[in-house]
């Protein structure tokens, strides 16, 4: 066959061949002319055809080796940096109440039958004077007790004196006068029982009625939850 003849044959079977390479060229969308099963058409010097879909990032390194895909940048992790949580309020501790009412011994505080403070009385006064300026309070009441050995109207008079001494060495301390309050109930409230303690007055007979010289404080308010105990 003549040179021009074989020209003549080759470009008729290319023209062949072009439906069902343009059907495989969508099929696989390789950027390259491509036969029916999907391969790529090379000329007789392995040359390829580029079609219209051709990019150099779908340069295949046998037909285009001056083309290498750029590589893809690793996917950045994003990181997530979780906010610190604040730190809780810390809750105020709860107010505690302050003792609802002490009773003080009169012999601790006065000495028998006398409503002046003895030294040691004034302190243990004093423990009393901390717990109130450490608290929010209300009222204050101080009310003295006598027992039977006197008169009704002496033991009455004898237990307001006592109770007005606490109240004015507490003010004398700090605490408002306004808050405190001062009675005397004789010897109508005694602590010893029917029956206990009897006899004429004697030694043994006073210290077994010593339950019944008191003076008694009641509080109404809260202790500050930073005081100390």
């Amino acid at each position: 066959m003549k040179p021009m003849t074989r020209f003549v044959l080759a470009a008729f079977a290319a023209t062949a061949l072009l439906p069902a390479t343009a059907m495989a060229e969508d099929s696989k969308n390789q950027g390259y002319l491509v036969d029916t099963s999907g391969s790529i058409v090379t000329s007789g010097t392995g040359l390829c055809w580029r079609d219209s879909d051709w990019t150099p990032a779908r340069a295949v390194e046998a037909c285009d080796p001056g083309y290498k895909p750029a590589a893809a940048a690793p996917a950045t992790k994003a990181v997530v940096i979780a906010a610190a949580a604040p730190e809780p309020t810390p809750r105020p501790a709860a107010a505690k109440p302050l003792p609802q009412k002490m009773s003080f011994s009169a012999d601790a505080l006065f000495a028998f039958d006398k409503s002046v403070l003895k030294p040691e009385g004034r302190t243990k006064l004093d423990d009393l004077v901390a717990q109130l300026k450490n608290g929010t309070y209300d009222t204050i009441l101080a009310t003295g007790h006598a027992d039977r050995f006197g008169s009704a109207k002496y033991n009455q008079k004898l237990s307001e004196s006592r109770a007005r001494a606490v109240k004015d060495y507490l003010v004398s301390k700090g605490i408002p006068a306004d808050r405190i309050e001062a009675s005397g109930k004789g010897e109508s409230q005694p602590m010893t029982k029917p029956g206990e303690c009897k006899g004429a007055k004697s030694a043994k007979v006073i210290a077994c009625l010593q339950p019944d010289r008191r003076v008694d404080v009641e509080m109404t308010g809260t202790l500050s939850a930073t005081a100390s105990h």
